[in-house]
């Protein structure tokens, strides 16, 4: 229950200032699948430099992006604000993005729905996109238009490749008849990305990602 007791004393710092912060992602969703949680991910109201005024141990290197880095207590917590992004220009990154308050709007720039739960201090999970339903049925599905998701960045492939090993999920038929049909789609990016991508399934389960390669057609030594 380390996130519960993580969660309430961030919150007091953050209410003690006008804010509100969630944990959301991963973390929500490893917490719910009682997972061992290795990223800790939280959202705010507060912008990067409203936090400045209160946090005392951070670093602020991605702070155009509304993320912070705090350390609490020994852990180490990254603290994004609520945003909305514009077109990915570059096939990995928003061209512009707007600071809001909500968690209804934040929550469509997320790629799959289970990553797209937020909890408050008291567990109170806000789901808007039906994630829980899809942790249950152990399903990855994409939030909103899956073509047009997926060429915003196409490392989404990979990533839900990787979640659908490391959870044992299904990617839902939608999903799977894309990436099957537009894996091309990972010429766009840079190579040192796809591998350290794969790289990261092959230390979960060499057999498993060697499989997923080959039913995908991602040959890694041919045009990366």
């Amino acid at each position: 229950m380390v996130l519960v007791k993580i969660i309430n004393e961030v919150s007091d710092i953050f209410e003690e200032h006008g804010y509100k912060i969630y944990a959301v992602g991963g973390t929500v969703r490893d917490f719910l699948l009682e997972r061992e949680i290795h990223d800790y991910d939280f959202v705010t109201d507060a912008t990067p430099e409203e936090m400045k005024l209160f946090l005392d141990t951070y670093k602020d290197v991605f702070a155009k992006y509304g993320v912070m880095i705090y350390k609490h207590k020994g852990i180490k917590i990254e603290i994004t604000t609520l945003r909305k992004e514009s077109s990915y220009n570059d096939s990995r990154h928003p061209e512009k993005i707007k600071f809001v308050k909500h968690l209804k709007e934040d929550y469509l720039r997320r790629d799959f729905t289970i990553n797209a739960l937020y909890m408050d201090k008291n567990k109170k999970i806000y789901d808007f996109c039906d994630g829980l339903n899809d942790l249950k049925q152990k399903e990855i599905r994409v939030i909103g238009d899956i073509d047009k998701r997926m060429k915003e960045d196409p490392l989404r492939i990979l990533r839900a490749l990787r979640f659908s090993l490391v959870l044992n999920f299904k990617l839902d038929d939608a999903l799977d008849s894309y990436i099957q049909n537009n894996i091309d789609l990972l010429n766009k990016l840079n190579p040192n990305k796809i591998r350290e991508e794969i790289a990261k399934m092959q230390k979960i389960n060499s057999v498993g990602t060697k499989d997923i390669l080959f039913k995908y057609g991602i040959n890694l030594f041919n045009n990366h």
